[in-house]
Formats: C-alpha cells, sequence, structure tokens
C-alpha cells in the first residue's frame, strides 16, 4: 500500500508539472496572456468529467464465504483498500460496522474528501450470498459493486466482482486509476484474495 501510495502520488505531480509545462511552451512560442488561456484551457479540459470506468473481477480465497460476506459488508471491504488504506481517518457509523465514511486527503492536504459507504447483503435469484457496496463522495455518486459470494467445488471461495459505471471521472483520474490496477492483485492478495480473472473498460 505504501509503494502505491508513493507511485500515486508522483504521476499525480507528473500531471500537475506537464499542465504546467504545457503554460510555460505556450508562454515561451508566443506570449502571456495567450498563454494563461492555452493553462485555462487545458485546467478546464482534465477537470470535466468524461469518461466511465466498468469492470469485473473474479477472486479465489481459502477463507469460508460467512467469514468472505462478513468482509465485505464490514466497513473496511476488500476491493476498497485503495480508499480505506489510505484514508486519514475511517468513521464507522453504524453499530454493524456496515457504513463508513473515508476521510481522504491528496496534494499534501489541499484537497479533501469524503467517501460515504454503505453495504448490504442479500440472496440472488441462484440461491448465492452477495453483498451490495455503494459509495458517495461529498454527497455524490461514487462507485457502485456487487459481490457475489459461492462455495468452489474444491472447497475453496469464490467472490465474483461488478464495477458498475455510477458516475463520470474526470481526466485527472487516469493516472491513478492505471497505477490502481497495477498494485490491485497485491493489494487482494495481501488480504487473502487470489485474483483469478479481472476485466476493465473505459466508456463515456
Amino acid at each position: 500500500m505504501d509503494r502505491y501510495h508513493r507511485v500515486e502520488r508522483i504521476t499525480s505531480w507528473v500531471l500537475a508539472l506537464s499542465v504546467a509545462g504545457a503554460f510555460l511552451a505556450a508562454v515561451a512560442a508566443v506570449s502571456f496572456w495567450p498563454g494563461v488561456a492555452v493553462a485555462a484551457v487545458l485546467a478546464v479540459a482534465f477537470r470535466v468529467p468524461v469518461y466511465r470506468r466498468r469492470g469485473s473481477s473474479r477472486l479465489r480465497t481459502e477463507a469460508p464465504p460467512e467469514t468472505v460476506l462478513r468482509e465485505f459488508e464490514s466497513a473496511r471491504p476488500p476491493v476498497l483498500a485503495f480508499q480505506w488504506g489510505l484514508a486519514d481517518e475511517v468513521r464507522t457509523e453504524s453499530v454493524a460496522g456496515t457504513d463508513a465514511t473515508y476521510e481522504v486527503s491528496s496534494l499534501f492536504g489541499l484537497r479533501s474528501a469524503s467517501i460515504d459507504v454503505t453495504a448490504e447483503r442479500r440472496e440472488t435469484d441462484s440461491g448465492s450470498a452477495a453483498v451490495d457496496i455503494e459509495g458517495t463522495a461529498d454527497g455524490r455518486p461514487w462507485g457502485s459493486y456487487v459481490i457475489t459470494v459461492h462455495e468452489a467445488d474444491d472447497g475453496r471461495t469464490v467472490v465474483d466482482v461488478e464495477l458498475a459505471p455510477t458516475r463520470r471521472f474526470d481526466l485527472r483520474r487516469l493516472p491513478q486509476g492505471w497505477v490502481a490496477e497495477r498494485y490491485y492483485a497485491d493489494v487482494l492478495a495481501a488480504q487473502g484474495y487470489e485474483v483469478v480473472e479481472r476485466e476493465v473498460s473505459h466508456g463515456l
């Protein structure tokens, strides 16, 4: 997690410096005010929500299904490790621990957000147990996961994860997403889950 955090911060700063470099290049090529205009256009372009993320994963673990279900409906679901693992504070709101708020800051505290997470267990039409995880960031949709859990023939537990595209992200999130993909399997492995299959796509 520490390595991911370091790489993610470096990537964020590289992106910010790239925008600053584009501004300086525009100033050098033309003049100050056109350079300011270029920087303003870039800043707006990077902040406009333009793409959605969707994906699916299949995980496998030695833990029994009931243990897995409790982990995913807890205040720290394994699939949200990048969020609660780097949060400045994790506040548990309910007695059962199924609702939580992650206070997350970035850019050395210059930017912060509150991510509210709710998890609810249910039974699917096929009889499997599932956990629905809904997240909002500062009152806006942030992410939605459907976790389906069942026991395989070999006695291990299989976890199917579906990520629904509940919001659009701006271009600043792309590098962060690439870094998270690089460390996704490692973070799950540290919690006892093997990533068997994973597919992530981006669309409008």
